[in-house]
């Protein structure tokens, strides 16, 4: 990740670790996970974000099985702090930082045949199973660490406004992962590859107006991030990263072409890729199993905002070779309608 003129990117061992918070009402701190095994075709992402100032944390843990269910949990349990991320039964663990870390999860998970119902979340959990889980998932990281907090030179702050941030801090790390998912009597071995990031700073989901972000990995030395992120006004900051040979070649520009279905969920995308090195890949992704989520707030002014964010296992190729992935797409909707596909 670039740092803008006069600024610099820092990140050190210990923002592995949870953060003083900020006095910001909305303080976030959060990791997130993904893994997907190339040749049992389960995957499955968690995420773990304290918002210490508001007194809970958001816990999500979503599973997609080889046949197409996909299982989904969510909480938001009450915390007291901010000391480590650790709620509603997933546990991230920082084994050694930035190399080895374990994610286990032991709760409830609601296993869904269409998980398109989740569009509902109240009657899709009413109307579908909800049986017992167990996940452990031992991390790996393959690359080098991508992001990290902007800061000016002097390695003072940004002045950042809370009502418009999504994260003061951000980094991104390709990863494998091995482990197993217990869903209920059945049981699914894990062994294989996905990403890992964690934020800091003021979080509301309403603070980008649509973005795309398609995390995906071909093996151990193979794997991309593709990232387009763009505001009210209609300007797109395009990113992401390359891992190949053991470094990162960070993407100058990127293009994403998608096709929907009736609900305008993603169900195939086409992007291509231009990065520093001069290097240009095309790639094609194909949604293998999709969840539709959603955030809803309400403003002091009594505005009702709706952000929603579809995940979708994806099944990408690029120069010939096949790897699997996460299509993220979120976009806030007005007038029922996603904002990226209402001009």
């Amino acid at each position: 990740m670039k740092a803008p003129a006069g600024h610099r990117i820092r990140l050190d061992p210990e923002d592995e670790y949870c953060h003083e918070p900020d006095a910001a009402k909305n303080y976030n701190e959060s990791m997130y996970f993904n893994v997907f095994d190339p040749e049992r075709k389960v995957g499955g992402w968690f995420r773990v974000g304290n918002r210490p100032n508001e007194g809970y944390a958001e816990m999500s843990v979503c599973l997609y099985l080889p046949d197409g269910r996909v299982g989904f949990m969510y909480a938001r349990p009450k915390i007291s702090g901010n000391t480590e991320l650790n709620a509603g039964g997933l546990k991230i663990e920082v084994v050694e930082p930035f190399k080895k870390l374990r994610v286990t999860y032991s709760g409830k998970l609601c296993v869904m045949t269409e998980p398109n119902e989740m569009a509902e979340p109240s009657r899709a959990f009413k109307t579908n199973p909800v049986v017992d889980c167990e996940v452990a998932l031992d991390y790996e990281g393959v690359s080098p660490m991508f992001g990290g907090q902007t800061v000016k030179e002097d390695g003072s702050e940004l002045d950042l406004d809370p009502e418009k941030s999504f994260a003061k801090a951000h980094y991104e790390q390709h990863c494998a992962a091995s482990g197993h998912f217990a869903i209920g009597d059945e049981r699914f071995e894990v062994d294989g590859f996905g990403l890992r990031d964690k934020s800091w700073g003021p979080r509301y989901w309403q603070a980008i107006h649509w973005y795309r972000w398609l995390p995906m990995n071909f093996g151990r030395d193979f794997a991309m991030m593709i990232s387009i992120v763009t505001n009210a006004e209609g300007q797109s900051r395009m990113g992401g990263m390359v891992l190949k040979d053991g470094a990162y070649d960070l993407i100058e520009h990127a293009e994403i072409d998608s096709d929907w279905d009736d609900n305008w969920y993603q169900t195939a995308m086409r992007a291509t890729v231009r990065t520093e090195s001069g290097a240009a890949y095309e790639v094609s992704g194909k949604v293998m199993s999709l969840i539709p989520l959603r955030n809803r707030r309400t403003t002091p002014e009594g505005d009702e905002l709706l952000t929603r964010i579809t995940e979708g296992m994806t099944e990408f190729t690029c120069d010939g070779q096949t790897g699997y992935g996460l299509s993220e797409y979120l976009d806030q909707i007005v007038d029922g309608k996603p904002v990226s596909l209402a001009s």
